[in-house]
């Protein structure tokens, strides 16, 4: 909840999801959460339109924000996708007993990580533009 928000409006709403039963669920909802159905938590970051029009920016970076305090704490996550997609938006929400404002951006798989890579990093210069474009 450090994370900025566009006039510190903060529409962020998290749900912790801990339930075997729920997680099974929601990997069976969401095509790209299968590893939820060996994950023993799940952060499904949540945003309220109605406070902010810029609430997927803020909850995007609430997300970065837990994305690096769980790799911190040396577990492992994967940022699993809902909005803006109805489908998953719509099934997601059901799971969760999740009504309307509220939209479900994502669903944030975490546990201990099936294997260790070594550290990386995606700088591409060509993307790197200074004054003008």
């Amino acid at each position: 909840m450090a994370a900025p928000s566009a006039s510190n409006r903060k529409p962020w709403h998290f749900i912790i999801i801990t339930e075997r039963e729920i997680l099974n669920q929601l990997a069976e909802a969401h095509q790209h959460a299968k590893m939820l159905n060996e994950a023993p938590l799940c952060i499904s970051v949540c945003g309220d339109p109605n406070v902010s029009r810029f609430w997927v920016q803020d909850c995007s970076a609430a997300t970065e924000n837990l994305l690096l305090a769980i790799t911190a704490i040396g577990l492992g996550a994967v940022w699993c996708g809902v909005h803006p997609r109805p489908e998953r938006v719509n099934e997601i929400s059901k799971i969760l007993g999740i009504n309307a404002p509220i939209v479900p951006l994502n669903l944030i798989a975490i546990g201990h990580p099936a294997e260790e890579k070594e550290p990386r990093t995606q700088y591409d210069e060509s993307r790197i533009h200074r004054e003008k474009w």
